[in-house]
């Protein structure tokens, strides 16, 4: 019998290229984002010639600099062991051995080609056709992959449903971001659960009837040849995140901040990497969130009263793709979560196919909430863009960089601005999270098992296997309970509710059960005689820890200790 996967996989391992079609000639109502192509060597030489420039502001610091970049680079392409290491090794040992003897000169040369290799690795591209290709014809062909029979219906004039649109609910006020993206530039920072983020994010923009985005990709990613396609051609700039020279930092916070300053709209991950515990993101990496910020300042520095909004999201997931390689991850790095994992679900094209085909038919199995706009300094943003003060009134968001009238550029300034800015994205991370019913019925589970394995620390518990289990009635009670306290908190604006968390506890037990089931390679509860048993504590830890947050406020009397017990999770990570 043949594989029924052999055509999708060979489909997923073959270079992908565009049909040849017709140029398209940007129009002048086209979001920014398609004149794109036309500026990027003049994005590319600034970037180039700012860095470099920065670098070389004494002699001593270019020399560091470059001492930096050779001492890392030789570090990481001597255990590579590929084409970049045969070419580009004998280049930095070679700056590595001459540099004492260079003039200053020769050493802004060499610092120059290093960030100009650098910068030119960095910068996306924009093919305003194959956006088009992404908006209409991928997602018809996603649902006749993953259900057939719904492919003539996909593929009929005007249709508008696809596989992808059924699972993907967007949240939010749509609108408010429709008005903002017109006047200044839109900065989209989620949170990070999975490598499907990126796509799932684009085509939440896309529904909503915002502009396309750039955004930062692990380079990774762009091994697999089809994902590389539209990663490459729809904004996505290259993050190496193997290169620890700090020249290629500064080169990757400089080509986003150009970005911005020139009006893209732009996305990035400010946890930095995939969330490998599922718990919301409370440490931020704000280098990114920081060259918006300088963004800003520049330009209102040169004249351009052009704002810059931040719009935290969350992206919440009912089962996520990496979910069971994230958490072993995490477990075993004792939160020390490695750069990169080269093996996890998102290659493997069987684990898309057996993923999509679990939550097809299930409405809302992800949630893209749009967060209140946050200016540069963590103030909320009016219908009309301007800064809330916390007295209520408004204000203009450039007053925040004027010193005796005059607006100034001032990067320890800017620092603390952004330090607030990430105060306020976590803020706002936890009162737009979008509690799923598998997050809520895996807290309950354990939660009981805290409760019944005193004295253990988590590693302890995450062997007590099969061995805690409810009475299925007990398990509906409970995450009633813990349901209905959470609606409680919503009305606060503490946190937000799927829509299946609405429905009755009886239906979203049955509905977190049979997501779990099937998908994973290990179970996290199984269902028999009238009984809910706990068969796998990783994956429950892994889903609950959505949870963390809530474990006080949704506690169960004479439960306060196994909920304190849950927090504390979040607290150590």
């Amino acid at each position: 019998m043949k594989n029924p996967f052999s055509f999708g996989r060979r489909l997923y391992e073959t270079p992908f290229r565009l049909p040849r079609l017709r140029p398209y000639v940007p129009k002048a109502d086209d979001p920014a984002i398609y004149w794109f192509n036309g500026e990027r060597d003049s994005i590319v030489g600034d970037v180039i010639s700012r860095v470099t420039a920065n670098a070389a502001r004494s002699e001593s610091a270019l020399e560091l600099a470059l001492n930096d970049a050779a001492f890392n680079e030789i570090r990481r392409l001597s255990s590579q062991r590929d084409t970049e290491a045969e070419t580009q090794l004998p280049i930095f040992k070679s700056l590595a051995k001459r540099l004492s003897k260079m003039s200053d000169t020769e050493k802004q040369t060499a610092a120059r080609k290093v960030v100009s290799k650098y910068a030119r690795d960095i910068a996306g591209n924009f093919d305003p056709r194959v956006y088009q290709i992404s908006e209409h014809a991928v997602p018809r062909m996603l649902t006749g992959l993953l259900r057939p029979s719904a492919l003539p219906v996909a593929l009929s004039p005007g249709a508008d449903q696809s596989a992808l649109s059924d699972l993907l609910q967007v949240d939010g006020n749509i609108e408010h971001l429709r008005k903002l993206e017109k006047t200044g530039t839109l900065v989209f920072v989620p949170t990070h659960s999975s490598n499907l983020d990126s796509i799932v994010l684009g085509r939440a923009l896309q529904l909503s009837g915002l502009s396309p985005v750039v955004y930062g990709a692990g380079k990774n990613l762009f091994t697999n040849p089809i994902i590389s396609f539209f990663m490459h051609n729809l904004g996505a700039y290259r993050v190496d995140r193997r290169i620890r020279a700090r020249l290629y930092k500064d080169t990757l916070k400089m080509y986003s901040q150009v970005m911005i300053e020139r009006g893209y709209h732009s996305l990035f991950f400010p946890g930095g990497t995939r969330s490998r515990s599922n718990l919301t993101e409370t440490r931020l990496k704000l280098g990114l969130a920081g060259s918006a910020v300088n963004a800003f300042s520049r330009n209102r520095v040169r004249g351009v009263d052009r704002n810059v909004y931040f719009v935290p999201t969350t992206i919440n997931y009912e089962i996520v793709l990496e979910g069971e390689t994230l958490v072993e991850d995490w477990l075993k790095s004792e939160g020390k979560a490695r750069y990169i994992i080269t093996d996890d679900e998102f290659s493997r094209f069987d684990r898309w196919i057996a993923f999509f085909r679990k939550i097809v038919e299930l409405r809302s199995a992800c949630v893209i909430r749009f967060g209140t706009p946050l200016d540069p300094f963590g103030n909320p943003v009016s219908e009309d863009g301007l800064s809330i003060t916390p007295s209520g009134g408004t204000i203009d968001p450039g007053t925040y960089v004027w010193r005796r009238g005059e607006a100034v550029e001032d990067r320890k300034r800017d620092a603390a601005f952004t330090s607030d800015l990430g105060d306020a994205l976590v803020n706002a991370y936890r009162n737009e999270t979008v509690l799923m019913p598998t997050s809520l019925v895996c807290h309950v589970l354990f939660r009981k098992l805290v409760q019944e394995s005193p004295g253990l620390d988590l590693f302890a518990r995450l062997r007590v296997r099969g061995e805690t289990e409810f009475d299925r009635s007990e398990l509906v009670r409970q995450v009633g309970q813990a349901r209905d306290r959470l609606l409680e908190l919503e009305t606060s604006g503490g946190v937000k509710l799927s829509d299946p968390l609405r429905d009755s506890p009886d239906a979203i037990v049955d509905r977190a059960l049979k997501i779990l089931a099937g998908y994973h390679d290990r179970t996290a509860a199984t269902q028999r005689a009238g009984k809910v048993i706990a068969e796998d504590p990783t994956l429950l830890l892994y889903y609950q820890n959505r949870m963390v947050p809530y474990a006080l406020d949704v506690a169960e009397p004479g439960g306060e200790a196994a909920a304190q017990e849950i927090e504390a999770i979040g607290r150590a990570t």
